[in-house]
């Protein structure tokens, strides 16, 4: 991908603008004729030298969900580019995006071997993609579903692996509101079941570089434990992705074109362990929509 408009998609008057929940939300400055978030997707398919059909997933997704229904996760973990396609719809049962049709939708790429049961009122499923996936060498055999959390104070879910075998719990994660929840954030910081150290250095976890965000997310999973920062900007991005040392071409095509990507929000997550009390990066992602 050439890093210049011609080869970009661009933002039209109208189009709107989500995060990785699927909200909106408005843009930082006037995006018209700035790059669409798809573009990011697009260049780390290929630093990551994703197969082909990792393009046209991505057309038949649009072609059935619509055009900026979808969220994207680009992934690190170890040192490699991984993806995960988030599909929303907060109709719960009354959904029109569904396992089902997710499933017929990919049929002419990927077969699936997950037993599809649209019954539990999800909002939102997400499939890992990769090469294997993609060239036909595995079949889908697993899903991550999401489903409400009831009586939580707080905006909050549960997601769940679901696999021919069964469905596994994954992970319980929380939204705060930086300005209205810090002491919560901090709380739940150090309520982690993970914790191998008298105290935790907070600041090697809620960086102060990104916690000026619109939410933040934190989640505990059977692993590890996660954060979220959701709302950032392209500079804030750009920061993070220096500190754990994304692929140098992902970072300088970011900074190439930050005046092109100024108008979007970015959320990025750090799943992580707990050393002496500092975090240890375990994996970490950045997102959009397509």
């Amino acid at each position: 991908m050439k890093n210049n408009a011609q080869s970009m998609e661009t933002v039209a008057a109208g189009d709107s603008f989500f995060n990785y929940c699927l909200w909106e939300y408005p843009p930082l400055t006037p995006p018209l004729g700035k790059f669409k978030a798809v573009n990011l997707l697009y260049h780390s398919f290929e630093v990551g030298q994703a197969h082909d059909n990792a393009f046209r997933i991505v057309q038949l997704i649009r072609e059935s969900f619509g055009v900026g229904n979808t969220v994207w996760g680009v992934k690190l973990l170890d040192g490699s580019l991984k993806w995960e396609f988030y599909i929303y719809d907060y109709r719960r049962r009354m959904r029109e995006r569904s396992i089902a049709r997710f499933m017929n939708v990919i049929a002419p790429l990927a077969s699936c071997s997950v037993p599809v049961n649209d019954n539990p009122h999800y909002f939102m499923f997400s499939v890992d993609i990769d090469n294997e996936l993609l060239s036909g060498a595995r079949d889908l055999d697993e899903l991550h579903m999401y489903v409400g959390n009831v009586g939580s104070t707080v905006s909050s879910g549960i997601s769940y692996s679901v696999t021919k075998a069964g469905n596994r719990l994954e992970n319980l994660y929380y939204f705060f509101k930086p300005s209205e929840h810090r002491d919560d954030i901090i709380g739940k910081i150090c309520c982690s079941g993970f914790l191998n150290a008298s105290r935790i250095e907070l600041d090697s976890i809620l960086w102060p570089e990104l916690a000026e965000c619109s939410t933040i997310c934190l989640a505990n999973k059977q692993h590890n434990d996660c954060i979220y920062f959701s709302g950032i900007t392209v500079d804030q991005l750009l920061f993070a992705m220096t500190r754990l040392k994304y692929p140098p071409e992902i970072v300088s095509f970011i900074r190439e074109n930050s005046a092109n990507l100024d108008h979007l929000r970015y959320d990025f997550g750090i799943d992580y362990t707990l050393e002496n009390g500092r975090m240890a990066a375990v994996k970490s992602g950045y997102y959009g929509t397509f």
